[in-house]
């Protein structure tokens, strides 16, 4: 059930964002600033306890930064993408920057590792190819950036003692980043209450909560479990797309989805013999 109720929440950030965002109920740039704000709220709250018995660890502003690189881009990219499509081009770049980096690291992937590398960016790059139903190729660059900033982020908190504790820390400090980011973009600003408070919602439930659920989770369920279980998110992110936002869903996006999560989904199984931590997916 916690498994489940992270997912969700996941593959919800894309939703909420995109709800307002296409509707244009708020912009991009403040959105990723509520975003932030509600979300070092929540989690400070949920870490005060803490840090008053133990004080709180040191700013580590490399993984602030990507923190904020992620939401930032996250946002700008969903102007323009549909839920779906996003979710899948976001969690494609953070498992291939992953494996990139494992590979960089000196880890040997055998032949049918790379069989499933080759099918999963074949998926992303037929995904976005030229043709009549592709994304828009602004938006996919930059929720590509999303996710190796996401990716780069999990590298950065791997080994943290406390993940609830480190994730308030990095909001907290990636709120000072996203204020000069919404004055840049004053130019830009529109916002209505419901835009805020769907911003709001993605920082303090779907985000802040989300990851206590999820860490929570993590200590039940081993870690290769973990990260299969998040090829799930893209397809609930696209369904809840359909349903709640018409929506296409198209032979291009099924096709690219089958390709790059099935290419995932084979590494992740050849993997599963070592101790890999899982990667967090918002």
């Amino acid at each position: 059930m916690l498994t489940l109720l992270a997912m969700l929440a996941f593959a919800a950030n894309s939703l909420l964002c995109r709800l307002a965002l296409g509707g244009e109920l708020i912009d991009a740039a403040s959105f990723t600033t509520v975003r932030l704000i509600a979300g070092a709220v929540t989690l400070a709250l949920i870490a005060a306890p803490r840090w008053r018995t133990r004080g709180r660890a040191r700013a580590d502003w490399r993984a602030a930064t990507m923190l904020f690189a992620y939401m930032a881009f996250f946002s700008f990219a969903y102007l323009t993408l549909s839920a779906g499509t996003g979710a899948l081009i976001l969690f494609g770049a953070v498992q291939l920057t992953m494996f990139i980096v494992a590979l960089s690291g000196g880890e040997r992937f055998p032949l049918l590792s790379w069989a499933g590398l080759a099918l999963a960016l074949f998926g992303l790059v037929y995904l976005v190819s030229p043709g009549l139903t592709a994304p828009d190729p602004v938006g996919a660059l930059l929720m590509a950036i999303a996710g190796i900033a996401w990716g780069l982020y999990s590298l950065l908190g791997r080994g943290v003692a406390d993940p609830v504790e480190s994730t308030a820390n990095n909001f907290i400090y990636a709120v000072p980043l996203a204020i000069p980011a919404s004055l840049l973009f004053m130019n830009s600003f529109h916002g209505s209450w419901r835009g805020f408070t769907l911003a709001a919602i993605s920082g303090a439930i779907t985000s802040g909560l989300g990851y206590v659920i999820w860490y929570a989770a993590l200590r039940r369920i081993a870690a290769t479990h973990a990260a299969v279980v998040q090829l799930s998110v893209p397809m609930i992110a696209a369904c809840g797309g359909a349903l709640l936002l018409s929506e296409q869903i198209t032979p291009r996006m099924l096709l690219a989805s089958a390709a790059t999560l099935g290419g995932i989904w084979i590494v992740l199984l050849q993997r599963s013999g070592r101790d890999q931590r899982p990667v967090r997916i918002e």
